[in-house]
């Protein structure tokens, strides 16, 4: 029987922490970094303050190089869209050796639906 999206999903969120929109507020207060894993084009739309982008599906190959990803027991916020991806990276980022990765829950856009801020300064755009 093949695996399906959500089978990975699933898996991959019964290895990870998770954590609330209003958690992850205070994790970027208390200086967590903001990831976000969606696309380039998602991400120049809209994001929170301070995130930096590398998308989910070249994750694996452009993390060592990343200059704000170079400590591995620096608190690192993940999110996506939706949280599926977000939950695929933070395994990911898990299994490269990050201590201290947590996806937020709902990602975008229920950080957005809950007006929590966001910006689409294009001096962030990755940096």
């Amino acid at each position: 029987m093949a695996l399906t999206t959500q089978d990975f999903v699933t898996a991959a969120k019964a290895e990870i922490n998770e954590c609330s929109i209003q958690e992850a507020s205070e994790k970027l207060q208390q200086g967590a970094l903001a990831l976000d894993v969606r696309e380039p084009q998602e991400f120049m739309q809209a994001h929170l303050p301070s995130a930096v982008d590398v998308p989910r599906g070249v994750l694996e190959f452009r993390v060592d190089a990343h200059p704000k990803l170079q400590d591995k027991d620096q608190e690192i916020l993940v999110y996506c869209q939706a949280g599926g991806r977000g939950a695929l990276a933070t395994k990911t980022l898990q299994d490269m050796g990050f201590t201290r990765v947590t996806n937020m829950l709902g990602g975008f856009a229920a950080w957005s639906e809950a007006g929590f801020e966001q910006t689409k300064d294009p001096a962030e755009w990755n940096e």
